[in-house]
């Protein structure tokens, strides 16, 4: 999973950082507020832990931000030294799904983010299949139908599209996307487009089965529903 975290202080950073990454995650620290704000409009991140105070643009500000632009089901950490009742029910009554008081102890923040993860992201297993438009997933065959056909994907074209389907309306980033997909960090973006390009042919992705797959320039993709063309006469 990939974990954005807002923190100046780099001994409190690196106490976020070491536990997460031994669970498996990628995290990415940014130290000013401002800056994390504007990194949120270019990237893409499962969970958000946010610092209260920091330079340019306040934890609260910035968490207000993520809660007015971004899905609500992406889970938000606060971790901060306020410590007063009044601070932890304004963190939450702004948005958070958790609030931590530093010093963080390592196996709680593990067993946190676990549970906040674990709630935003059933795993597979317990997930229903997707179905959009005239689109549905047999998990078990791994396959696509659309409008009732069977659709033949290579196993990367399949893992692919699942992964948009269940991240419908999001801007996903192609470092997001290699990383979710295909497990790498730093590699060309032209592997994504590639990719997009067979799935949008293969899939017949348009308004006429319900969905649209949009390039956003420099970024990555949304992949968002749409509603049917209507039958012509």
């Amino acid at each position: 999973m990939r974990i954005a975290i807002l923190e100046d202080d780099s001994d409190h950073a690196e106490a976020l950082v070491k536990p997460l990454e031994r669970l498996g995650h990628t995290c990415f620290v940014c130290r000013d507020g401002r800056d994390f704000v504007r990194s949120l409009s270019r990237e893409s991140y499962h969970l958000f832990v946010l610092d209260w105070q920091v330079p340019n643009l306040s934890g609260l500000v910035a968490l207000d931000w993520i809660r007015r632009h971004l899905p609500r089901s992406i889970p938000v950490l606060f971790v901060t030294s306020r410590d007063q009742e009044e601070d932890i029910v304004q963190g939450l009554e702004a948005g958070a799904d958790d609030y931590m008081i530093k010093p963080v102890r390592a196996y709680e923040l593990t067993a946190r983010v676990r549970a906040l993860l674990r709630r935003a992201y059933p795993t597979p297993e317990l997930e229903s299949a997707p179905a959009v438009g005239a689109y549905v997933f047999d998990l078990h065959r791994r396959e696509v139908r659309v409008a009732g056909v069977p659709v033949v994907l290579k196993p990367k074209e399949y893992a692919l599209a699942l992964f948009l389907f269940r991240n419908m309306g999001r801007l996903l980033s192609h470092q997001h996307l290699l990383s979710e997909v295909w497990g790498l960090e730093g590699v060309d973006s032209r592997t994504v487009a590639t990719h997009m390009s067979q799935l949008r042919r293969k899939l017949a992705f348009g308004p006429q089965h319900g969905v649209r797959l949009m390039p956003v320039y420099g970024l990555g993709y949304r992949f968002e529903p749409v509603q049917a063309l209507a039958a012509q006469p």
